[in-house]
């Protein structure tokens, strides 16, 4: 059974000149709500560690508040690092957002020695997450003066930042205990995708072909009828 997130960014070329200038200013209101949010999802995972210490269990309703966080920074650095344009919802109902992270449903049981080496086994996941940092800061600055300049995100900038902020998330979530195993390097499933329709970020419906024709009525091919003179 895997407990893997799914990291998602839609790739839309044309961006807003306007908003990426100001995005920093824009994203205040979002970074005091992200501080406070943060403040109590701390303590939520302090809780969730002794529970599944002791029980081996992760209660639903501490699960439910940290992934609900997870979901909506991940919307807010989507928006900070020039991933997407839209404005993100101020709600961890973010599955209509155009950068998302996708959690699994918590584990009938966890492995509560894993739980209880927590700090110490998410050392080198904190040191490539700040590596992977720099990744996305460094692809986001250039895609600052790409936007403003051009109005256009360059692809290359697009997956550079999806890089970086894919393997942070993730291993945000491992550090936030809602998954036990390492998150892998680069997310197989997930990554910069094409927005569906309406952008939803589901794949188009494929192509229905065309209903097959009625037969043709005895004696009518060619539209003339048995009784037909010219028909012999």
């Amino acid at each position: 059974m895997t407990d893997q997130p799914i990291f998602e960014a839609e790739y839309v070329e044309h961006r807003s000149r306007l908003t990426t200038f100001f995005r920093h200013l824009l994203a205040i209101p979002h970074f005091i709500v992200l501080w406070v949010w943060g403040l109590a999802a701390f303590f939520a995972v302090v809780a969730a560690w002794f529970a599944l210490v002791f029980t081996g269990r992760y209660p639903r309703s501490l699960y439910e508040f940290n992934a609900g966080f997870l979901r909506y920074c991940t919307a807010v650095y989507g928006y900070v690092t020039l991933l997407t344009d839209p404005y993100p919802p101020f709600s961890s109902d973010t599955a209509g957002y155009p950068t998302r992270i996708r959690i699994p449903e918590p584990r009938p049981e966890y492995d509560r020695l894993k739980a209880a080496l927590r700090i110490f086994l998410a050392i080198p996941v904190l040191i490539i997450a700040y590596a992977m940092q720099v990744v996305y800061s460094v692809g986001t600055f250039i895609a600052w003066f790409a936007i403003v300049i051009l109005g256009k995100q360059p692809k290359g900038l697009q997956d550079m930042i999806v890089l970086g902020l894919s393997y942070q998330q993730r291993a945000y979530a491992y550090v936030m205990l809602l998954t036990e195993d390492w998150p892998p390097f680069l997310d197989p499933q997930g990554g910069s995708i094409e927005p569906g329709p309406s952008g939803s970020g589901l794949p188009p419906a494929p192509a229905t072909s065309a209903p097959p024709a009625a037969p043709e009525a005895p004696g009518q091919r060619g539209g003339l009828s048995d009784g037909d003179p010219l028909n012999g």
